[in-house]
């Protein structure tokens, strides 16, 4: 059996990256939702506009950041700037006393991501060899997951043990996102194995064509787009459930467990099964889980499902972008992986808003049997757009 060359420094400091960054937002996020509607008395719907509207900047940004870093041939300046605008934004949750600060607060956070997302993806993709791409973004989703764990459970243990307020707790968070910003500016290098800065001239460089199979393939994925409405639903339908307050940060620390555990497996697995299977897999996961939330009616249902949850994230997380590289020249990776991160923005604000709008009107369950149909929809329309030789490797 072949030995699994090791990944390269920079695909290993971006896991890092990602890592500490996670520990920060999710000292946050898993609380937000209840933080708006019980503290601040933010409406449901208003919490998906929040939600939408924060996601969508943070995709769409991502097209002009990803044809940047392709443009200058370097990608770390805005890897930099879009971690520390993020790193500044964050904390300031806890100073907020409105809904619309929070709005503004979001937006900012999202901004940064959107400015790093794609940079930062396509320095992975030219960090490795191409039978390495799932297992490299599998790594950093991984790393990002984790963090993932860690950041409730430190909100869990600090709450829990009297140490800090909620106000104060959003406040701690500055910590490891300033730890987050010093491994980018002091260990990730700018280049990578196969992408050279073009040479700059008075001219504009020409684009070469990304390909029927890509554009194909980003049609399919905002129609799945438009079934992943946020996050905060489920950890509002887990209290619905009977999930206590208290023991919410552990939920969605549970599901990053899942999520950090798999996600590896799943990018490795789709270097040597191919993509399809694994989108395909997880996509199908991904609509049996909402349909479970919109029929349960017991706590315990709420703890499975969101442990079923991070089963779809292992599967497609690393794959997704795999593909995004495996379809494009590598020259054009940064605008790529900026296309596939705004084709995810333009679907993420009606995902969330008309998401928001039918639980209110129509209920839970409506609303989940919503999503769980579109994701379906999308994992066959999968089949037809995104052959399977295009899915490969």
């Amino acid at each position: 059996m072949a030995v699994r060359k090791p990944l390269a420094r920079n695909v290993k400091a971006l896991a890092g990256v990602s890592f500490f960054t996670d520990v920060a937002s999710e000292m946050i996020y898993p609380l937000l939702p209840l933080f708006l509607t019980t503290v601040l008395g933010t409406s449901v719907a208003a919490l998906g506009v929040i939600e939408g509207l924060a996601e969508s900047v943070s995709s769409l940004l991502r097209l002009p950041a990803g044809w940047l870093s392709d443009r200058l041939g370097r990608r770390k300046p805005l890897i930099v700037l879009g971690y520390g605008i993020a790193a500044l934004a964050r904390p300031l949750v806890g100073l907020s006393q409105s809904t619309v600060q929070v709005l503004a607060i979001r937006v900012s956070d999202r901004f940064g991501k959107g400015v790093r997302t794609a940079p930062r993806d396509a320095l992975i993709a030219d960090s490795v060899e191409e039978g390495q791409r799932g297992y490299a973004f599998g790594l950093h989703r991984a790393a990002d997951s984790f963090g993932a764990v860690l950041g409730p459970l430190i909100a869990w243990a600090v709450l829990g043990l009297g140490w800090v307020d909620l106000r104060e707790l959003f406040l701690w968070a500055a910590v490891p996102g300033a730890i987050s910003v010093a491994l980018v500016v002091f260990v990730v290098r700018e280049g990578g194995r196969t992408v050279e800065p073009p040479e700059v001239t008075a001219a504009p460089v020409e684009p070469g064509p990304l390909g029927t199979p890509f554009w194909r393939y980003l049609v399919v994925l905002f129609v799945f787009t438009l079934s992943t409405s946020t996050d905060a639903f489920l950890l509002l339908r887990a209290s619905q459930l009977g999930v206590p307050t208290a023991l919410v940060p552990i939920l969605w620390a549970l599901l990053h467990v899942v999520k950090s555990s798999t996600t590896t497996l799943g990018g490795a697995l789709s270097d040597r099964l191919g993509r399809r299977p694994l989108i395909l897999g997880g996509w199908t996961i991904y609509a049996a889980v909402y349909l479970g939330f919109a029929f349960a009616i017991e706590q315990w249902q709420a703890w499975a499902f969101f442990l079923v949850y991070g089963l779809y994230f292992g599967m497609t997380e690393g794959t997704q972008k795999a593909l995004v590289a495996d379809l494009v020249p590598a020259a054009r990776r940064g605008t790529a992986f900026g296309w596939y991160n705004a084709a995810l923005g333009l679907g993420a604000l009606p995902a969330s808003v008309i998401f928001g709008l039918v639980w209110e009107r129509h209920g839970p369950g409506t609303a989940f049997t919503m999503g769980a149909a579109l994701a379906a929809l999308a994992a066959f329309l999968f089949t037809l757009a995104v052959p399977a030789r295009a899915a490969t490797r």
